[in-house]
């Protein structure tokens, strides 16, 4: 049974609604409006642009709490490529520093009360997933030629093993986008649907909503966390998987 406007506005996935604010005409049959989940999309662009410009305007010899934000996050990130994937990594930099920043971005954005978290839509992250699976086969495929096939055949497996082992690589090797993208989406939609539940705890019990707002502060503070703990582990798995693709097992 559909649920009512009202009913399903107090509903803890009410928030992952996607409303549409500017009806455009489909194209190929593929609707292009702009939706609550662009526009976000669009404000951490924004926001995580004016951030690293303005943070690296002055380039001062002697940086403010502003520039040393940014020069952190740039370290952050620059660190976690050569530490797993190596020197040959800091080409690939920019496009690893962009998707932790665009993966974190959103994820503090979806902490704003009636904001939307675009994270928390599977067809989001599988979409960041897809490119990051097809961008590192690519590089192996560009950097290997067809001696990237053996990646699926580990060294020092004996020949007679081939034909179990093979197989299991490749299913390990496709499971990588499903499982990238799951883990972001799963985390994402519990951890703000947990939120919202407790939230109206707080309002239906009135005075006795005193604990359910504890919980509430508590679980806001952990969200915080878990935000840039799936964006650096989004990041990191991308790493791992660059490090495959360049240098194989």
């Amino acid at each position: 049974m559909a649920q009512s406007g009202a009913e399903g506005g107090h509903s803890p996935l009410a928030q992952f609604e996607i409303k549409t604010l500017v009806e455009l005409p489909t194209i190929g049959g593929v609707d292009v409006s702009f939706t609550n989940s662009s526009l976000v999309m669009t404000v951490a662009v924004v926001l995580a642009s004016v951030f690293l410009v303005l943070g690296m305007r002055r380039g001062a010899l002697v940086p403010g709490r502003w520039q040393i934000a940014t020069e952190i996050a740039y370290e952050f990130i620059a660190n976690m490529i050569r530490d797993n994937v190596g020197q040959e990594g800091r080409r690939y930099f920019p496009f690893v520093f962009t998707l932790f920043m665009f993966v974190f971005a959103g994820n503090l954005l979806g902490m704003i009360p009636y904001s939307f978290t675009y994270t928390s839509h599977i067809i989001v992250t599988f979409g960041m997933a897809a490119v990051v699976f097809l961008g590192v086969t690519v590089i192996g495929f560009i950097h290997h030629g067809m001696r990237f096939f053996g990646f699926f055949l580990p060294h020092g497996v004996p020949w007679y093993m081939a034909w179990l082992i093979i197989p299991i690589e490749i299913l390990s090797y496709l499971s990588r986008p499903v499982s990238l993208s799951l883990r972001l989406f799963a985390n994402m939609t519990a951890g703000h649907t947990m939120l919202k539940v407790f939230a109206g705890f707080v309002f239906v019990l009135g005075v006795g909503g005193i604990a359910p707002l504890a919980m509430v502060v508590a679980l806001t503070g952990l969200e915080v966390i878990i935000a840039f703990l799936q964006a650096y582990v989004f990041t990191i798995l991308t790493c791992v998987y660059l490090n495959d693709a360049l240098h194989m097992h």
